[in-house]
């Protein structure tokens, strides 16, 4: 099985002063639910971070089913394509599942359907409507997917879309999606709002037969 990457060296900005990775989402680290969910279509992960986060998430994600490793960012100020750089460059198989820290309800269906249609292609990215890509769930080929952020990035690109012009990708159309699992998958939580209402979801026992939180 490939590679996971965690994206969490965002400044949430939107969520408060706290760590929106390591909040305690009912009960468990954000990015905990994250990694637990893609604990069975992945072989190791990469979490993707500031120097001043390693600490908290190596703690958050102690007793984890796989080898955890880290990809710190030099420069934390360069954005979330920077992030998805720097993450595949720390990833030692052809594919890798990027997903944000913050949706917590990922769908290890939709992962693994993700990794099935990238064969062959540089990546398999989600489109649910006629401009929305979900560049921060997708299935990409480390090195090719990394080497287009280099380029942007040199380029002065910052837009996670960007890259995607130097690949050969695939585009699964939401049906596909909604015929393999929820749309839901892609929920992210930005705000103190958005995450106080997942948490009442998880205490409720909402999308927890994907969880395997300890």
């Amino acid at each position: 099985m490939p590679t996971g990457v965690i994206i969490a060296g965002g400044r949430s900005t939107r969520f408060g002063e706290e760590d929106k990775a390591v909040a305690e989402l009912g009960g468990t680290p954000m990015i905990r639910r994250v990694a637990d969910r893609i604990a069975g279509v992945v072989e190791s992960l990469v979490v993707n971070c500031r120097e001043d986060q390693v600490e908290p998430i190596r703690e958050a994600m102690r007793g984890y089913d796989h080898d955890v490793s880290f990809a710190v960012d030099p420069d934390p100020n360069q954005g979330p394509m920077a992030g998805i750089r720097n993450g595949l460059r720390a990833v030692d198989t052809e594919y890798a599942f990027v997903v944000a820290c913050d949706m917590p309800f990922v769908d290890p269906d939709i992962a693994s359907y993700l990794f099935d249609r990238a064969a062959d292609y540089d990546a398999a990215v989600v489109q649910l409507d006629d401009q929305w890509y979900q560049t921060t769930q997708a299935v990409y080929r480390a090195e090719a997917m990394a080497d287009a952020c280099d380029d942007a990035l040199a380029a002065g690109e910052h837009k996670i879309l960007e890259p995607l012009f130097d690949l050969n990708y695939v585009v699964v159309e939401g049906t596909e999606i909604e015929s393999v699992g929820s749309t839901e998958t892609f929920e992210n939580l930005n705000t103190r709002e958005e995450f106080e209402a997942a948490a009442e979801r998880f205490a409720d026992g909402e999308s927890d037969s994907n969880d395997s939180s300890h």
